[in-house]
């Protein structure tokens, strides 16, 4: 990410289509033409792994798993294992700006089983899912029994399923569940069959276009995860798989208690012992479905707020140290010179800053957190920025850029104003996009929603809340002439083209 470039953070449950999510089909494809049409070089995501309770891509099931609610239903039709009347007159919500994601709970689940046992029917389909139980024998056997138990306990949670030896994986109760639930079991692989399929076919054509796909990766795992089950040697945890601590944030001018993720906390020493294997696995396996990976919570690596397991808030817990450069060095050993993005945000103290420059790995620096010092001090602030660094305005966890000037005091407004050379006239989107591309950083990403000049209430995540977040979507018509011009022409203007798309000159 050495030279001059940009791109578009939109997360494929934010595209528009008819099934009431972002999916693999159409819609994704014509938003890779868009990225290509405007000179973009990167289209960054969310994570794609399983969503849980809260619907946040950041709690998954499992750190490999996809979410199964990206499977396009055309796309199985085009394969022959769905016919149109299959899906066409379900109702897949009424806001077309919004997932629901209860709704979707439930009404996805019988047209997936549909295209499954169709799939199932054909003995030629039998030998390309066992290639492809093949390939990824490393987890797919896991998640699929985890999937399959935990429904048949009620979508449990893993610490409350109804069976004690299910949750320490007693052999011969596991035995017992195969048998029991092989019809399910079959149903969580072929529907990752389908996920990894679409996805790698959507990620082809966008490398075709010289388009590449920064992916996102939790630092943490959930309480509920098949890692926690099979593996709870890399967490601390007791003998029933409760953590013993938990990870969050310490308070700070945001939150008078912190912030509780609930995230088990993991025993390094253990992870020191083997080498770092999982992780060198988990790496590896994000590199099959990404061309560039930005790991989340990059401060978690020099040291990490430890809570206790029963705590109700984030305020008691203590810095702990994390693994340090060992972790990255012993992965670089093996899987050589990565492309990856440090997310450094938060309490970035020397320990963290000293990682990062270990590293050699770019940070990230918002352009909205610059302008709440006005003194024009901050890390932030644009003249403030390095080379080695990717800009954004802000991120998913934090509001769009209309909402965050909404929130502003009067002299931060003016400051905004003042700084960004906005006239009168000029939309505060504009004006701020403007300065997030002239940046020295060699790689600037803006957010779709401040690209389409959305309000605050498409804000993707209010982080410590529940129940309205990783809703937005864009409507394709949002998506007009005059918004593609002005990116295209701010692209050029600031030398941030993709070299294969950029034929054209400014004006």
């Amino acid at each position: 990410m050495e030279k001059r470039a940009s791109g578009v953070l939109m997360h494929i449950s934010s595209l528009p289509g008819k099934f009431g999510i972002g999916t693999f089909g159409q819609p994704a494809y014509d938003f890779v033409d868009f990225l290509e049409e405007t000179g973009q070089t990167y289209w960054q995501l969310l994570p794609l792994t399983t969503t849980s309770y809260g619907d946040s891509p950041y709690q998954s099931f499992s750190a490999v798993a996809g979410n199964v609610n990206f499977i396009d239903f055309d796309k199985l039709r085009e394969d022959g294992l769905l016919k149109e009347e299959d899906y066409n007159t379900v109702s897949f919500g009424d806001n077309e700006e919004a997932v629901d994601y209860a709704l979707l709970f439930k009404v996805r689940r019988p047209i997936l089983e549909k295209a499954v046992a169709n799939f199932l029917a054909d003995e030629a389909n039998i030998k390309v899912l066992a290639k492809f139980e093949k390939e990824n024998d490393t987890w797919l056997d896991d998640y699929s029994e985890f999937m399959a138990i935990k429904e048949h306990f009620g979508h449990k949670g893993l610490q409350e399923w109804g069976d004690k030896k299910a949750i320490r994986r007693d052999e011969e109760r596991l035995v017992h569940y195969r048998r029991l639930l092989a019809d399910e079991i079959n149903y969580y692989k072929v529907t990752q069959y389908f996920f990894f399929k679409q996805w790698l076919l959507l990620k082809a054509y966008a490398n075709k276009k010289n388009i590449k796909i920064i992916g996102d990766m939790p630092i943490y795992v959930a309480k509920d995860s098949v890692e926690v089950w099979t593996m709870p040697e890399l967490f601390k945890m007791d003998v029933d798989l409760e953590p013993l601590f938990v990870a969050g944030c310490p308070p700070d001018e945001f939150s008078d208690d912190g912030q509780l993720w609930g995230n088990p906390i993991y025993d390094w020493k253990s992870h020191r012992e083997t080498g770092f294997a999982w992780w060198i696995y988990r790496i590896q396996e994000s590199f099959k479905i990404y061309d560039i990976l930005r790991i989340d919570h990059f401060k978690g690596f020099s040291d990490y707020w430890e809570i206790e397991g029963d705590s109700k808030t984030a305020k008691k817990g203590r810095w702990q140290p994390g693994p340090g450069i060992a972790l990255f060095r012993a992965v670089q050993n093996v899987l050589g010179d990565l492309p990856i993005i440090a997310e450094d945000l938060g309490y970035v103290d020397d320990r963290a800053r000293q990682l990062l420059k270990d590293t050699g790995f770019p940070g990230m620096k918002i352009l909205e957190f610059g302008f709440y010092d006005l003194t024009g001090h901050s890390i932030d602030i644009p003249h403030h920025y390095t080379p080695n660094s990717v800009a954004y305005i802000g991120t998913h966890d934090n509001d769009v850029v209309n909402g965050w000037y909404d929130s502003l005091s009067v002299e931060q407004e003016e400051f905004v104003d003042a700084y960004t050379h906005r006239k009168p006239i000029e939309p505060v989107n504009q004006a701020m996009l403007r300065v997030l591309f002239a940046t020295v950083s060699n790689t600037a990403i803006l957010t779709m929603q401040d690209l389409l000049n959305k309000p605050s209430s498409s804000r993707m995540n209010t982080p410590s809340t529940i129940g309205s977040n990783w809703q937005w979507r864009m409507r394709a018509k949002d998506l007009t002439k005059d918004k593609k011009d002005f990116l295209s022409k701010l692209t050029k203007l600031y030398q941030r083209g993709n070299e294969e798309n950029d034929k054209k000159t400014i004006y």
